[in-house]
């Protein structure tokens, strides 16, 4: 087994301008490796690139230059077994409606040269929660069923490696947990996970390595827990049994919330938390509650993609 699932080196892609507007370079040479095992974040803004990069591991868009190796397969030199490798979940609810989950399913599998002997559509129906609809037609569906239908068709060959392109954007919070069940369980039976989403919480909690994309460049790359470590800034959160005037340490900056608590913002690099409540109670102030309020990648988020011209 392969160090990395995919192996991506220079990767350019400049769609040509239309009616007299100049090309648009959508990927300006990325390098990018994604561990095998993993699951992986893909983040950024609206045409970040993100879709773009997805779409030619699928083998969806052809790529301006670079090499893209999947599964140890070079997309150029072996474009059925590198596309064979690899599953995506596309975020649009595109299926025929006059098929049942059943029908999707084995439409699919066919497709993908899966021999009948061979097909898991039972297994799969199993998986998504949508035993008891494999009969019904696709139009009959909730919005929600649909989507794990998706989700079961992105499987249906097998693939080593599963690409989720925003998998719960508008979804309730129960679909949303029985899917990243599915993905754990997946992940843990060997599959490499590549996940694109919009809640940075969502993918905070369940990425390996995070990899932020923003106007076709890659920002930065790294484990998710030494991303939130970039920032250095911290935040006491205050209740104070009156309102007294502090005298804070150097570098430490104070916001009245509309709850009535106080945020004291400092570097943990310049100042401690022990330093900021001594100055808190030398000024007289007595302290009724105190917690403290770490960064998240919303802000590592920001932070990078506004200093990088986001």
């Amino acid at each position: 087994m392969a160090a990395n699932a995919i192996e991506i080196t220079g990767l350019r892609k400049v769609y040509a301008g239309h009616r007299g507007a100049p090309p648009q370079e959508a990927l300006k040479g990325i390098d990018l490796d994604i561990p095998t095992g993993s699951i992986f974040g893909l983040l950024g803004p609206n045409g970040a690139g993100k879709s773009t990069l997805i779409n030619i591991l699928a083998g969806l868009v052809l790529k301006t230059s670079g090499q893209v190796r999947i599964w140890g397969f070079d997309q150029d030199v072996n474009p059925r077994q590198s596309r064979a490798s690899i599953g995506v979940m596309p975020q649009e609810l595109n299926m025929d409606p006059f098929f049942t989950p059943r029908g999707a399913l084995e439409v699919q599998a066919g497709l993908y040269g899966v021999p009948r002997s061979q097909r898991r559509t039972a297994e799969i129906l199993d998986l998504i929660g949508l035993t008891d609809k494999a009969e019904a037609y696709a139009r009959t569906l909730s919005g929600g069923m649909r989507r794990r239908l998706l989700l079961g068709k992105a499987l249906v060959h097998a693939p080593q490696i599963l690409v989720l392109d925003e998998p719960t954007a508008g979804v309730d919070i129960e679909l949303r947990q029985m899917l990243w069940a599915n993905v754990r369980k997946l992940n843990a039976q060997g599959m490499t996970i590549i996940l694109t989403t919009h809640y940075l919480e969502e993918a905070e909690e369940m990425c390996d390595e995070i990899a932020i994309i923003n106007h076709g460049d890659l920002v930065v790359r790294d484990k998710t827990q030494a991303l939130l470590s970039h920032l250095d800034a911290k935040t006491l959160l205050l209740t104070l049994r009156a309102e007294t005037a502090l005298q804070l340490p150097e570098g430490v900056s104070a916001e009245k919330l509309a709850d009535g608590r106080l945020a004291l913002t400092y570097s943990r690099m310049r100042v401690s938390a022990g330093d900021i409540l001594s100055a808190v109670s030398a000024s007289g102030a007595e302290i009724a509650d105190v917690t403290s309020r770490e960064p998240d990648l919303e802000d590592v988020f920001l932070s990078l993609t506004a200093s990088r011209g986001g």
